[in-house]
């Protein structure tokens, strides 16, 4: 007989699964209410703010860069960027398109790890991709056939696929050459037609109800481009800020149950990052063919359903592609790899779309270029308020749902912001207790 929540319960998972780190969840039920919600962070601090201190300005992209195996490149453009703000440095037009194109790269290989390895096997009903590929070897093949175009545009442009070795403050160290971007473009045009079928695929996922008011805060971009490596922060709430503003506006706080700091906006309070606010605030920055490809999924131009987020996940890997294959014809390999740098004191800010959302760096330097402090705000810090606003909601609504279920669709509410608590999978461990 399947065990049926009570009146007061403690709905507990005490590792999550499929997601990158270690973190556990809480739901407390008195009297068909659910009345303390809480996503636990219990992965130990890594203290890279305080590692960076004392270290030279040019190292910063290489160290931050180990933050996180999956979207190592967020982490080194978010740190250029602010330094190269604090020493006054505009690159080349030409570094730029190329920072664009391997900001592509990762998008596509994040974006095809999260929807086929971590998230669609709740969809289809798995507790993972080995049980699931037994069934859907097709579909799992798309997936890592898409990850792996990723990986090689980051190796090509990068240096190497993880924690990529060609990224400098300023620029590269060298460019790809003519020969290795042409030979990319027959992988991204298969990778553009995967993409498609990824949406196609995804669309026909059965997407349990939830719409949420979340305050969306993302990127704007300048020139008509999606949001990627660089633009104004934009709000639902018709917020618009730049990056030396930021902490004007998110304000962080020590949450004892939590080794994460969590976010919010200041006068809002909760607010949510990463595929769903993008899109939201930008549909009409995507490419005509990503647009078509939203609209045959069934979406309109905005999105408020999290559960949705795995398709708008596969429309962004359409768009990134699609841009991928633009920049192949504007990057013009014989430029120069960098701008100059001269160390100087001062304060710069960064701040980019990593695939899970807002990554800001902000960076104090001395006269000679020596990092004085560092503050980094990931895009899980700032989703901890919309997730456990989600689960909430989900429960509240749900509480006649078996516990096996129940605790499932939790899992999975959770898994819609691909959480990066850092790079680890483990397995799930379930106790209920009564009373």
């Amino acid at each position: 007989m399947t065990h049926r929540l009570n009146a007061d319960e403690l709905l507990r998972v005490d590792a999550l699964a499929r997601v990158e780190g270690e973190g556990a969840m809480r739901i407390r039920i008195r009297d068909g209410l659910v009345t303390e919600v809480a996503l636990d962070i219990y992965e130990p601090p890594r203290f890279f703010e305080a590692l960076l201190r004392g270290r030279a300005f040019g190292e910063a992209p290489d160290i931050t860069a180990r933050i996180c195996g999956i979207c190592p490149v967020a982490y080194q453009m978010s740190a250029c960027q602010a330094i190269e703000a604090a020493f006054e440095v505009e690159v080349p037009d030409n570094v730029r398109l190329l920072r664009r194109l391997l900001y592509c790269g990762e998008w596509i290989e994040s974006h095809a790890l999260h929807i086929f390895l971590l998230h669609a096997p709740d969809y289809l009903g798995y507790e993972g991709v080995i049980d699931m590929a037994r069934d859907h070897h097709d579909l799992v093949e798309l997936g890592l056939r898409l990850k792996k175009v990723g990986n090689e545009l980051m190796t090509v442009v990068g240096g190497r696929s993880v924690h990529p070795i060609n990224v400098r403050v300023g620029g590269f160290y060298r460019l790809p050459s003519a020969e290795q971007l042409a030979a990319l473009r027959p992988q991204l045009e298969q990778a553009r037609d995967d993409a498609l079928a990824t949406v196609a695929a995804v669309a026909q996922f059965s997407f349990p109800e939830l719409e949420q008011p979340h305050e969306y805060l993302a990127l704007r971009a300048p020139a008509g481009d999606y949001p990627l490596e660089r633009g104004t922060l934009v709000s639902s709430g018709g917020l618009v800020f730049d990056a030396p503003q930021f902490g004007d506006h998110i304000v962080e706080e020590h949450v004892e149950r939590s080794n994460a700091l969590h976010a919010s906006l200041v006068g809002v309070g909760r607010y949510m990052v990463g595929p769903l606010p993008r899109y939201s605030l930008n549909f009409d920055r995507l490419s005509p063919l990503a647009q078509q490809a939203a609209r045959d999924a069934g979406l309109g131009t905005t999105c408020r359903n999290p559960f949705q987020s795995i398709v708008v996940r596969a429309v962004e890997l359409v768009y990134a592609c699609d841009e991928a294959l633009r920049l192949l014809d504007a990057i013009d390999p014989s430029g120069p790899p960098a701008a100059d740098v001269l160390p100087r004191a001062g304060i710069g800010h960064g701040v980019t779309e990593a695939p899970r959302g807002i990554l800001y760096h902000r960076y104090e330097l001395a006269d000679d270029g020596t990092i004085v402090s560092a503050q980094i705000v990931p895009p899980t810090s700032q989703n901890q308020g919309a997730v456990e606003a989600d689960l909430t909601a989900f429960v509240q609504n749900h509480l006649d749902l078996p516990t096996d279920e129940l605790t499932h669709r939790c899992e999975q509410a959770i898994r819609n912001y691909d959480p990066c608590i850092s790079c680890a999978t483990h397995f799930l461990d379930l106790t209920v207790d009564e009373g």
